[in-house]
């Protein structure tokens, strides 16, 4: 075996039949006026396909809820100009060879008020209390969260129609759907407050919803973390056990893949055990689990294959878990924005000409 073997065995789930175990992280870029990905958009995603990425998973793209969006230039996925050019995007993919997916969002209260493409929309919230205990704005009303439900399967369904070939729901870093799981944003007195169980109510709704309006094996992803972009330090489950009771309903309701967001994925999730979010994930429910956090960031990565000494030794590590079934799936993030052709290079062992991430390169859709 080279050393990138275990990163190229094809993975299948359902109807998702994947050539390797690489995936694009989404990431918000920001790049398609008026909600609509355009022809940079398409180009964007089919250099990946071309390039050996087994399964893309699209940026977030918002739901048809008025308060989703906190940023015009961030595409939706319920218009009928923005189905159009995700139709393009996924035809240009296949036509490459690849397969994609949608990550499904709703931003919640991140989104400040008169911020979107709806400036006069309400922020939609749990209980409309930001991190800290504030109180910014209503709670969502019943018919809100009918909606908000009505909305991803919606969404969903549309997915299905325009061809992608899983979907992903976002519901990490302390958007919508991870606001209703963070005790310190939901304080709900109904159904959907209370117990960590109990707030996963909501997304359990949505998966239902979502199953009932997509074919029976076509793949449903959950994206969640522990961690919040307003708290680095925050933990949704401080033992396994927790993480089992906030896990098993979520598996239960229909979830096919967990994508465990880390910000670093070679650090132990907790003590006693080497195993990371996404490799505890896996134990727990017995579903396919996705890795994430800081893979292939540098050239520290290019040492670490070459046989060099290097700070990143970890990521020898990451061949280590995958070739031992810790995970399923391997997401590679700003790699992939600075360099479209990294996973065929790892692939054919070019690890030479890897390009470093640059901020700069946030600045176009290379």
């Amino acid at each position: 075996m080279t050393p990138t073997d275990a990163l190229f065995k094809p993975f299948s789930l359902g109807s998702l039949q994947l050539p390797n175990r690489i995936v694009m992280a989404p990431m918000t870029r920001s790049k398609s006026p008026d909600g609509v990905p355009g022809q940079p958009v398409v180009d964007y995603y089919r250099r990946r396909a071309e390039n050996a990425v087994g399964l893309i998973i699209t940026e977030g793209t918002t739901v048809d809820r008025p308060g989703a969006s906190f940023d015009p230039s961030i595409p939706n996925f319920h218009r009928p100009d923005s189905l159009a050019g995700w139709k393009t995007v996924v035809d240009a993919v296949h036509k490459a060879g690849g397969k994609i997916a949608p990550q499904l969002w709703h931003v919640g209260l991140a989104r400040k008020p008169g911020t979107g493409p709806h400036p006069d929309a309400k922020s939609d919230s749990p209980s409309g209390i930001v991190p800290g205990g504030k109180q910014v704005g209503e709670p969502m009303s019943a018919e809100d969260i009918a909606d908000t439900i009505a909305a991803f399967a919606k969404a969903a369904r549309a997915a299905a129609d325009i061809g992608f070939d899983a979907i992903e729901m976002h519901g990490a870093h302390g958007y919508l759907l991870d606001q209703f799981f963070w005790d310190g944003m939901n304080q709900r007195d109904d159904r959907y407050g209370g117990g960590l169980t109990e707030r996963t109510t909501i997304v359990q709704e949505i998966i239902k919803a979502i199953r009932a309006e997509i074919p029976a094996n076509l793949p449903l992803i959950l994206r969640y973390s522990q961690w919040k972009q307003q708290d680095y330090n925050a933990r949704l489950a401080e033992t396994p056990d927790a993480l089992g009771e906030f896990l098993g309903p979520l598996s239960d309701a229909g979830v096919d893949i967990f994508h465990a967001s880390t910000r670093r994925f070679w650090i132990p999730e907790f003590e006693g055990s080497e195993l990371n979010l996404a490799g505890w994930t896996q134990k727990l429910t017995g579903k396919p689990a996705i890795t994430v956090g800081s893979v292939g960031l540098n050239s520290d990565f290019i040492g670490a294959f070459m046989g060099e000494n290097s700070p990143a030794a970890s990521l020898d590590g990451l061949i280590e878990r995958l070739e031992r079934n810790e995970f399923d799936l391997v997401a590679v993030g700003r790699a992939l924005i600075s360099d479209p052709e990294w996973a065929a290079k790892v692939r054919d062992g070019r690890f030479d000409e890897l390009e470093d991430f640059s901020a700069e390169k946030l600045k176009e859709l290379v």
